[in-house]
């Protein structure tokens, strides 16, 4: 893994045609290759041009979160949006080639069958007659994360972003809690029509692609763009049976107990994020506090954490502070070139921040752990798997709480385990939403609110929106970006949380030997599936 600084990695548009005459003739020399160590050298040579590429898309993206209003970010940004559909044409031909090889033994023993298993998804998902489609696809949630990041006023005192106006949620002022819930809540409301339109476009646009390949529909395309290799919907729905049975009723006893604990008869919207009566677990310390802090607590977890994190931080391969034109929430990618992760996010002074701090480090972490891997699809696992990952680190940094919370550190701990439960229904009615929207397409805006309505209903049975309209009538999940950018990816966060709980248990038991364990499963990075994952660590399948 090289050292270099996030800010000297020059971004430079690709020529594509350029790029796809030097891609063909490797595939040529691909396909017609007499041994095997031919094939390598010609599979090598593709892979630096594919990290080439696959850097300066990432630096695009990456710098369009940072700034949505940037005109020469956003020129780039459409750039992607459209040509992206093409060089991942030549990607599919790549895959194909190795797919048809007579050295299909020799390939599988080298980079293992889950590359295998992965290029037969990539494959049966991609055809240039859905490449415009592809487009419209991107351009729609370009479309949406722009939308979101165009929340800006000035509430309180400061200018706040989505993302800083809901750490208003868990202000012990009720009236500064409910005005800043109402103004959020507004701004979704006002901006109804924009979200049904975006995706209702996104809907059809996905049937489209599914029929075009020859599928029933998008339900079928959804699996395989999440490089579902082990389990199939059947697997799912015994799994939803799981959590109502299991994971629902405890989080309603966590709901009735937070009740007590705060004084109020029932737990509504607008007390929803209130833990204790005296005020959640505070921060003792501003973002460039936790910076520092979490050095210590990375050097002291590991070796190898103490040397990520100082590479991390010495490279300033993260940004946290939150600011006007950001997009809202965060996440962790790979910049391929350099096989460096990094860290995107809105810190916002509530305990929020400590979760990216773990959860975003967690996935850094194992990308950091697989970086010796030369096969840019096998760097991060399947997004089951990487979830694993993050919420785990989560957990395994509680020892150390103490540095960023103080005498609150069992507050935090408290609250950080009682949202790990509260969220596996949650994330079971976002997939299950998916399912049934993209198996009835020609469902209206209202008839899909009218759905998710009928979910909360049966997995969030203790949730009240009180007089907020639009919640009532089910738009709730217009925040949740996964549901327009991600489809079906939302059930992988339940799949490891229920993971990380695992490694909670153990880690009490033997903190060792479970760091030992997840240090095993950061370092195969996604040479193998998410059940031959599970099965590496020891934990028991979440199915």
């Amino acid at each position: 893994m090289k050292n270099i600084k996030f800010e000297n990695i020059k971004y430079n548009r690709v020529d594509y045609e350029n790029y796809k005459e030097q891609f063909l003739e490797y595939i040529h020399k691909i396909e017609y290759s007499s041994s095997f160590d031919e094939v390598i050298t010609n599979i090598n040579s593709i892979n630096i041009l594919r990290k080439k590429i696959e850097t300066m898309r990432v630096l695009v993206e990456i710098k369009f979160s940072l700034n949505t209003k940037d005109e020469s970010i956003k020129k780039e940004n459409k750039y992607w949006d459209e040509m992206y559909p093409y060089f991942e044409s030549l990607n599919i031909k790549f895959y194909q080639s190795l797919l048809n090889s007579r050295f299909k033994k020799e390939i599988i023993d080298k980079y293992g069958k889950q590359f295998y298993r992965i290029m037969e998804c990539k494959v049966g998902v991609f055809s240039d007659s859905i490449i415009e489609l592809l487009k419209q696809e991107n351009k729609l949630m370009s479309e949406y994360t722009a939308l979101l990041a165009s929340f800006n006023m000035e509430f309180n005192g400061e200018k706040c972003n989505l993302s800083k106006m809901f750490s208003y949620a868990s202000n012990l002022d009720e009236k500064i809690r409910r005005e800043s819930i109402k103004l959020q809540t507004d701004f979704f409301e006002e901006n109804e029509k924009k979200f049904d339109y975006i995706f209702d476009k996104l809907v059809k646009i996905r049937h489209d692609i599914a029929k075009k390949l020859g599928y029933e529909s998008f339900l079928e395309v959804g699996y395989m763009r999440m490089l579902r290799t082990d389990y199939d919907e059947k697997d799912i729905e015994k799994l939803r049976k799981k959590v109502i049975a299991k994971y629902i009723p405890m989080a309603n006893d966590l709901y009735s107990e937070q009740s007590k604990r705060i004084g109020v008869e029932k737990i509504d919207f607008y007390n929803e994020k209130i833990e204790f009566l005296d005020g959640n677990a505070k921060l003792i310390g501003d973002s460039k506090y936790i910076i520092k802090q979490g050095q210590k607590m990375y050097d002291e977890i590991s070796d190898e954490t103490s040397k990520f994190y100082r590479f991390l931080t010495d490279n300033n391969l993260f940004d946290i502070e939150y600011r006007e034109g950001k997009a809202m929430g965060g996440y962790c990618t790979i910049i391929p070139d350099y096989n460096l992760p990094y860290i995107f996010a809105n810190f916002n002074g509530t305990v929020d921040d400590i979760d990216v701090l773990t959860h975003e480090m967690g996935h850094a972490f194992q990308v950091y752990m697989s970086s010796y891997i030369d096969m840019q699809e096998l760097v991060f696992p399947t997004l089951d798997s990487c979830e694993i990952h993050s919420m785990s680190m989560e957990f395994f940094t509680y020892p150390w709480m103490h540095l960023f919370f103080g005498k609150d550190i069992d507050k935090y701990k408290k609250y950080h385990y009682d949202s790990a439960i509260k969220f596996i229904p949650y994330g079971t009615l976002v997939d299950h939403f998916q399912h049934i929207i993209y198996k009835n397409v020609s469902l209206s805006p209202d008839d899909r609110k009218k759905i998710w309505s009928q979910l909360e209903k049966v997995y969030l049975p203790e949730k009240d929106y009180v007089d907020l309209n639009i919640l009532n009538r089910g738009g709730y999940w217009f925040r949740q970006g996964h549901i327009f950018k991600d489809p079906f990816y939302y059930i992988d966060y339940v799949l490891a949380q229920i993971c990380a709980l695992q490694f909670y248990e153990l880690m009490q038991i033997d903190y060792k030997d479970a760091w030992k364990r997840f240090l095993k499963i950061c370092k195969v990075g996604g040479i193998y599936s998410f059940k031959e994952i599970v099965d590496i660590a020891g934990l028991e399948n979440p199915f």
